[in-house]
């Protein structure tokens, strides 16, 4: 399933998107016809201003976190159980060193700064991760730094994708009743509500490192193509195509 979702998501890539559309522009140069590969540039600059330009980032993101911007912050309630997923993290191998990434960072952050205000019973730092050393480690080594005390602390080191997330923190608590405090990015919130509500019946989003941003003084910046913006669009297919996979295969 693992490398069924990888080659899901690749094929939904704007890179990978852009690269398909120059490899046609190619074949069609080759027949000789001039008004195939003039159409497909065409094309093709079309695209890739779309995926380029912060409305269209803006839009496709806000379809994924609008529901939590529009909760705001009136949350203030204390839960049995803190739940943060990791966000990737990676290796450094000439020394020999492994980091969480931003959004792992952010995402902890966000759950430390909860816990500190409103303590919980439970702290889980869930997810493996890509690297050499599992997010859920890390985080929680970071977590104790912080002052969670280490009774608190209970790490998921074993999930890889967000079903697996709720499926193994669904393994360390026997009671399905206990209240939850959902950490992730909002983003990847929906899916991740979605998966944890199969085992616990009380789970609440705590969303953090949002990528929608509201429109800037400088209007006309908005319509020009840059990288930021393709990166935040390219976020959101990702994420919309892995809700989908989710739906598809009834997880």
């Amino acid at each position: 399933m693992d490398y069924a979702y990888a080659v899901f998501k690749a094929f939904i890539d704007p890179v990978f998107l852009i690269f398909i559309l120059l490899f046609v522009i190619w074949i069609l140069s080759l027949t000789g016809k001039k008004k195939g590969p003039i159409l497909g540039l065409f094309f093709l600059i079309v695209f890739v201003y779309g995926l380029s330009i912060a409305p269209v980032a803006n839009y496709l993101l806000y379809s994924l976190e609008g529901e939590y911007l529009r909760r705001g912050q009136e949350n203030h309630r204390e839960y049995d159980v803190l739940v943060v997923l990791g966000g990737g993290s990676f290796d450094i191998k000439p020394t020999s060193e492994t980091f969480l990434q931003n959004a792992s960072l952010a995402r902890l952050m966000h759950g430390l700064n909860w816990y500190k205000h409103r303590p919980s019973k439970y702290f889980v730092c869930s997810g493996d991760g890509p690297a050499s050393v599992p997010e859920a480690e890390m985080m929680a080594e970071l977590a104790l730094a912080f002052g969670v005390p280490k009774e608190r602390i209970r790490i998921e080191a074993k999930s890889k994708t967000t079903w697996e997330n709720a499926r193994e923190v669904d393994k360390i608590f026997i009671r399905k009743d206990l209240s939850i405090g959902l950490v992730t990015s909002a983003f990847h919130m929906k899916r991740a509500e979605r998966e944890f509500q199969k085992y616990f019946s009380d789970v609440s989003p705590l969303p953090t490192d949002f990528r929608y941003t509201s429109p800037g003084k400088y209007a006309a910046v908005r319509y020009l193509p840059q990288t930021e913006s393709l990166y935040r669009t390219s976020i959101a297919l990702r994420e919309m195509t892995g809700y989908l996979w989710y739906g598809i295969k009834g997880f």
